[in-house]
């Protein structure tokens, strides 16, 4: 049997898999071998890990036919500094992105570094790719320019305005035309962007099958994660999961740590309140997954199609005391989801490795045979994706910068494959085995040995400072 035979076979099976799940059954037209791939990053909004797991059709149609990243991580656990290194496959201190607000961060800041004239966009853009944006890009968009701004690499751009997580009743920034919507169910957020982006597939596929890269960045399940009216009523019973870390404090925690008092009956409730609705709101997203896929099996281009699905941090949910949140260097909030389905990679499988969101500009880049830049952090994901044996990052930069040092201060850890580590801007220092205690209740720091703390504050010390190569080298040492 021929290759072409068995390709013929394979995909026959992709459409009567996809069938199953109520997607189109039509095979679409037929596509030279050398076509460039697509890519779609879905990005969403403050989603935890254990949310996505509950969502029928994201397992169904992107998990069961892909590729999950079990220890996939942010380096910055906060909305503009992560969606910048998305963009740029920075660490922060190099894309210099350190918060949401100017002058710290936020989009004036990203502008005014001139760090939009490179980035993942214009990189495909360069290399024939159309490209298009859906949703929230860099907090406080578009600043002191006007709506009409349209950063470099976008071909079509539609971008929320000055973005307040309203879920009705926004603006969005159209090709750099001012649109509002209103307080219908049309008007739903998640919705609209879902439409934008069946209309952009549609376009792009009768236009030669060019090749496309679509960023779509709902504001979902970020506060106050208002539902669509049809799922208002749904997960009635749910509650925020209780770990061991529930509503409890680390043995010698941090002082700011030991001053969260334990939630009441009533924060507790809110929690579980909020945690429905954020799972409320997830169903959306979940229905815009399988409108996503149906449309690019009725093109024929699902099997080149790159779907990424990610999150731009993770969120806390009472978890060591904390209310709903994020930012901290603990795993609730730097550990995010991410699914790979695409051409070559691997169905029903688990990748292990330590990823990052450095790492997805130059994944794409090199999946699309585009050169990546030098100052680039960030390794691609390819050979993990195509199961191939490759050395590995052991290790990486967690971060988090502020003015006050009494709710949380500023940090800078290391997250390795055994530690957490981090050093706080007051001086206290935490230290978990996250293998035996995964959901770190446990700091070792003032009873480990001085040299364990001495070689991983060294290795801190060595990825604070490093830039494009540099942060890709590999330690050998077997402390970390």
């Amino acid at each position: 049997m021929t290759k072409r035979a068995i390709g013929a076979i394979v995909f026959c099976l992709m459409g009567l898999a996809l069938a199953a799940h109520g997607g189109a059954t039509s095979a679409g037209p037929t596509h030279p071998v050398n076509e460039k791939p697509s890519f779609i990053i879905i990005l969403t909004d403050d989603l935890d890990v254990k949310s996505v797991e509950l969502m029928p059709k994201i397992k169904s149609l992107l998990a069961d036919h892909g590729t999950t990243f079990a220890n996939y991580f942010v380096t910055y656990s906060l909305c503009c500094p992560s969606r910048s290194s998305l963009l740029r496959g920075q660490y922060p201190h190099n894309h210099q992105i350190f918060s949401n607000f100017y002058p710290e961060g936020g989009f004036e800041k990203f502008y005014e570094l001139a760090n939009e004239r490179s980035t993942v966009a214009t990189w495909l853009k360069s290399a024939g790719y159309r490209t298009m944006l859906a949703g929230k890009y860099l907090n406080g968009y578009p600043g002191k320019l006007t709506p009409a701004y349209v950063p470099p690499g976008w071909d079509e751009w539609y971008a929320l305005l000055r973005h307040h997580y309203a879920y009705y009743n926004y603006p969005l920034s159209e090709n750099g035309r001012t649109v509002s919507y209103g307080d219908k169910p049309k008007d739903y957020e998640t919705d609209v962007l879902a439409a934008k982006t069946i209309d952009f597939i549609d376009r792009a596929s009768r236009n030669r099958n060019q090749p496309f890269f679509i960023y779509l960045a709902p504001s979902t399940p970020h506060s106050p994660a208002t539902p669509a009216a049809k799922y208002a009523n749904a997960f009635p019973n749910a509650t925020a999961p209780r770990p061991e870390s529930f509503n409890a404090s680390a043995n010698d925690a941090p002082a700011w740590l030991r001053r969260k008092k334990p939630l009441t009956q009533e924060e507790i409730g809110e929690i579980d309140r909020m945690y429905r609705k954020r799972l409320q709101s997830m169903l959306s997203i979940d229905d815009m997954v399988a409108e996503i896929v149906q449309e690019l099996e009725k093109h024929g281009r699902l099997h080149n199609t790159y779907i990424l699905f990610t999150s731009d941090n993770g969120f806390h949910l009472g978890e060591h005391r904390l209310r709903e949140g994020k930012s901290t260097a603990y795993e609730e909030d730097i550990r995010v989801p991410l699914i790979v389905r695409g051409p070559g990679v691997a169905a029903h499988k688990v990748v292990n490795e330590m990823a990052l969101n450095i790492d997805l500009a130059p994944t794409l880049a090199e999946l699309a045979g585009v050169p990546i830049p030098d100052f680039v952090d960030g390794r691609s994901l390819k050979p993990l994706l195509a199961g191939a044996p490759a050395p590995w990052r052991h290790d990486f930069f967690v971060q988090y910068r502020t003015k006050s040092h009494r709710n949380l201060p500023s940090f800078d850890g290391l997250r390795s494959t055994e530690y957490l580590y981090v050093e706080y801007a007051t001086g206290e220092k935490e230290l978990y085995d996250v293998r035996q205690d995964p959901h770190e209740m446990h700091n070792l720091a003032r009873t480990s040995s001085p040299e364990l703390i001495a070689e991983l504050s060294k290795r801190l010390a060595d990825l604070k400072r490093c830039a494009g190569a540099s942060c890709r080298r590999e330690t050998t040492d077997a402390l970390l």
